[in-house]
């Protein structure tokens, strides 16, 4: 499996994000099909993250905190997602720049922010494979939560149930309800600008 690769759960026209968010966000999100300001915050930054198990570390199954006690599947435009990814400048990638200076001034223009974290197992334990999360800001956000969302579930029981199996042991179970991922396709110009080895 190459060490930097999008995997998740897409269709043709969509593909699936989650993030984690308090009871006030979610229900009115799940309310309006969108996120609403307020309570959600447009001026802030939101991450959204294609991989299950790395949602399900960073959130602690949902019981991390009362912050991140729901968590929301959500689908949005592939169209939507890869203006994202065009739009994007990698997080520590400052040797492409002349100077940490100019590196600062792109990360300030650019309004997508990308990181490459380690996946996780259903324990939390990192594997060697690297997991996107996707930081948006200004106008992305707004691209985000007007244009590019297309239906949102509360995935929180399910996120529950497979931690109860995972501590009674039945990892097989849990796998059962592990959404089955898949290799996303990128163009080579975007696998080039991602860093991505075989994306």
């Amino acid at each position: 499996m190459p060490n930097r690769q999008i995997r998740a759960l897409f269709s043709d026209e969509t593909i699936r994000v989650y993030q984690a968010f308090n009871d006030a966000i979610a229900d009115s999100a799940l309310s309006h099909k969108t996120f609403q300001s307020p309570p959600f915050k447009l001026e802030r930054m939101t991450w959204i993250k294609p991989s299950f198990l790395w949602m399900m570390y960073r959130a602690g199954w949902g019981l991390k905190d009362s912050g991140q006690n729901r968590i929301l599947a959500i689908d949005i435009t592939r169209k939507g997602f890869e203006w994202a990814l065009e739009n994007s400048v990698l997080s520590h990638d400052y040797k492409k720049y002349a100077d940490k200076e100019e590196w600062q001034r792109v990360k300030k223009s650019t309004p997508v922010r990308i990181q490459w974290d380690p996946e996780r197992d259903f324990h939390f334990n990192p594997l060697d494979h690297r997991s996107i999360q996707i930081g948006l800001s200004n106008q992305a956000v707004e691209k985000y939560v007007n244009e590019w969302i297309v239906a949102i579930e509360d995935i929180t029981p399910l996120a529950a149930k497979m931690h109860s199996h995972i501590q009674l042991g039945n990892l097989q179970a849990a796998n059962h309800l592990l959404p089955k991922e898949q290799p996303y396709p990128l163009s080579n110009k975007l696998t080039n600008h991602l860093s991505c080895e075989n994306c």
